[in-house]
């Protein structure tokens, strides 16, 4: 057992510590809430990890004693927490369909802080798959590594001064960018929609440099397969969709955004979900071995008595404590479903079935936190479609209840189900989105040489601060709010688009008017994505990831444009990096110039967040109002700011050292 094992050795650096965990408690509280208001507001939450470790680094600089490996725990609880923030794309469902009137307190806490620490425990065989012994790129996790190492003063004092010079160059012109675009100075998101064959499409963009900074990141393979999946969902699906029906004028725009996420969106999670399963059977070999090289460890530590005779990278929490964790949360899952149960029709068969729905949810979260975690390692958490898996998710358990209970039941029985259904895909979710985090965390660990168990520990103290702040948040929210679609819910209601189409999803399979037309065709676009990648594989010209493709389809092009050129862009610096004298510096100069500009929005959307909520007023900051110049503007000065960081990278890198 942990307790009665040293973990530790007498050169052990500072790492896990009283002040350090304190101050991710203290950042938690912070991003916890700006991305659970986020989320509820446009579906969309930011990643916290980077954001968190310049904070970090911020702070901890005034101990002479700090460490790396301390400010990386910091960032590991405070990222972890606001990741769970995720949350939102599920429990409001509870509420919108009049199940819940508000959110209990300590059942949705048990929800959140049972399906997080189960993504922990889930990820530590997987930490060993797809983090050690895979050469998926983790952007965000070699971003969040190479500040700390900046920070840290790593590498040299010339490159550190460099490198420390690019990152902050990366942030200001980040952070100004967006406070131009929030002042209406400059535009923020662009949109047009046209008519394309017999139908229509729209194009939006949202002019962001932590986009640009990600595509950067990712590699050319990854942005050239979602703009496979862009080209599909908007220029040949879309179009056919809107053949009949569509309207003229203001009404186009809707009429189009309506059938994106309600019929093009399901034929995009149809891809995931197949190209899930294909990655599932990619990595099912590797993580068989994580637990046999986790079992070997778990071994040798009991033989030498200690943690600190394994190698560094060996030091997991031991696969014991793993196994025997998650058994364990097994028991609260019941309690909390057949609570859940009480009066509906799952009591009337309840040992079937909550049988039924722990073993979903047990293989479920192996299976969903395997593909989080493929995603988060190919793309990043930021960039990674977790609702899409949220939807399949939802999808599972509520053909499993129709398996069960059948359809035709009475609307007061049916509701009970859908609540059934979501309940058990909240604790699914709290899985996938900590699974997507913990490995760019862990992925971080490995480069700066942090203790694995450790880590995984502070991603446990994470999941249990976040899971105590985000309930008491709906819960203002709901307060002054609502949701829109719930019962008595006002004209300012907020929207919870994620939350509102899983509902209506598990509402469609449990009512039978679901379209699973749209699904299977999403699912031949998988299988036709897998045999092209495999076969560019195997004839040495390239690869197109299929569950990139299927990213590209189901995220709106706001979140995978930039994205996609951000990648071109860097495709293209790392080609002219590759022939100068020192190939290495010249690329980590475009890595640290890509991670400020991911910095600089993170750090600025923390700050317009606390704005935000503390006005009640998302145009706070709108001080030119409305700006007929912002557009060609903010398309000037984007554009003028990419190519001078560009010359920038170039000019630093190919300085004589």
């Amino acid at each position: 057992m942990i307790e009665n094992a040293d973990m530790t050795t007498p050169t052990s650096p500072k790492e896990m510590t009283l002040r350090g965990v304190v101050l991710g408690a203290l950042l938690t509280v912070i991003f916890t809430a700006a991305n659970v208001y986020l989320g509820l507001k446009v579906g969309l939450t930011f990643a916290t990890s980077i954001p968190a470790a310049v904070i970090s680094m911020a702070v901890l600089k005034a101990f002479a004693d700090s460490t790396i490996q301390e400010n990386n725990i910091v960032q590991t609880v405070a990222s972890s927490a606001g990741t769970l923030s995720a949350i939102v794309f599920v429990l409001p469902g509870l509420v919108m369909i009049g199940w819940w009137q508000g959110f209990p307190y300590w059942q949705s806490v048990a929800v959140i802080v049972i399906g997080g620490i189960l993504g922990v425990m889930y990820s530590v065989p997987l930490r060993r798959a797809l983090v050690t012994g895979s050469d998926l790129p983790y952007p965000e996790g070699v971003a969040a590594a190479e500040v700390l190492k900046v920070g840290a003063g790593v590498g040299g004092a010339e490159e550190n001064a460099r490198g420390l010079k690019a990152v902050v160059f990366g942030t200001l012109t980040s952070a100004i960018y967006s406070l131009l675009a929030k002042a209406k100075l400059v535009v923020e998101g662009w949109e047009t929609a046209f008519r394309l064959g017999g139908g229509g499409s729209f194009l939006s963009l949202t002019f962001s440099f932590a986009l640009l900074g990600v595509g950067h990141l990712v590699g050319i393979a990854v942005g050239l397969a979602m703009l496979v999946g862009v080209v599909l969902s908007y220029l040949v699906i879309l179009p056919q969709l809107t053949a009949s029906g569509m309207p003229a004028g203001e009404g186009m725009m809707d009429f189009l955004r309506g059938v994106f996420r309600n019929e093009v969106r399901l034929i995009g999670a149809g891809a995931i979900g197949v190209a899930a399963i294909y990655t599932l059977l990619k990595v099912i070999g590797p993580i068989i071995k994580g637990i046999a090289g986790a079992l070997k460890a778990d071994k040798a530590r009991k033989a030498a008595g200690n943690m600190a005779a394994l190698e560094l990278t060996e030091r997991d929490l031991p696969i014991g404590v793993v196994g025997g964790s998650i058994v364990a949360l097994l028991v609260p899952v019941v309690l909390l479903l057949a609570n859940l149960a009480a009066g509906g029709p799952v009591e009337k068969a309840l040992g079937l079935s909550l049988f039924a729905s722990t073993i979903y949810i047990l293989i479920a979260g192996v299976v969903i936190a395997s593909v989080t975690g493929y995603m988060a390692g190919l793309i990043g958490a930021s960039n990674s479609p977790v609702s899409g898996v949220g939807i399949l998710s939802v999808l599972g358990i509520s053909l499993l209840l129709v398996g069960l209970f059948g359809r035709g039941l009475s609307p007061q029985d049916t509701q009970a189900l859908v609540a059934f259904a979501l309940f058990v895909t909240a604790i699914i979710f709290g899985v996938a989105t900590i699974a997507n985090d913990n490995l760019q965390d862990l992925k971080t660990g490995q480069l700066v040489g942090a203790t694995p168990w450790r880590q995984q520990v502070a991603l446990v103290l994470g999941v249990i601060f976040g899971g105590l702040v985000i309930p008491p948040i709906l819960t203002m929210l709901n307060d002054t709010f609502g949701f829109q679609g719930a019962p008595g819910a006002g004209p300012n209601a907020l929207g919870a688009p994620q939350a509102a189409l899983i509902s209506t999803i598990a509402k469609g399979v449990l009512g039978g008017d679901l379209n699973w037309n749209l699904i299977g065709l999403g699912a031949l676009v998988g299988v036709a994505a897998i045999v092209i990648d495999e076969t560019l594989k195997r004839t040495g010209k390239g690869s197109l990831p299929p569950l990139a493709v299927g990213m590209g389809m189901y995220l709106p092009t706001d979140s995978t444009g930039f994205v996609v050129i951000g990648a071109v862009l860097g495709w293209l610096y790392n080609r002219w990096a590759v022939r100068q004298a020192d190939p290495a510096f010249a690329e980590r100069m475009g890595v640290l110039t890509a991670t400020g500009l991911i910095v600089g929005d993170g750090l600025f959307n923390v700050a317009y967040s606390v704005v935000v909520s503390a006005t009640d007023n998302p145009d706070a900051l709108a001080v030119f109002g409305a700006n007929p110049w912002a557009v060609p503007v903010g398309v000037a000065l984007f554009g003028g700011l990419t190519a001078w960081a560009y010359a920038r990278m170039r000019n630093d890198a190919s300085r004589v050292r």
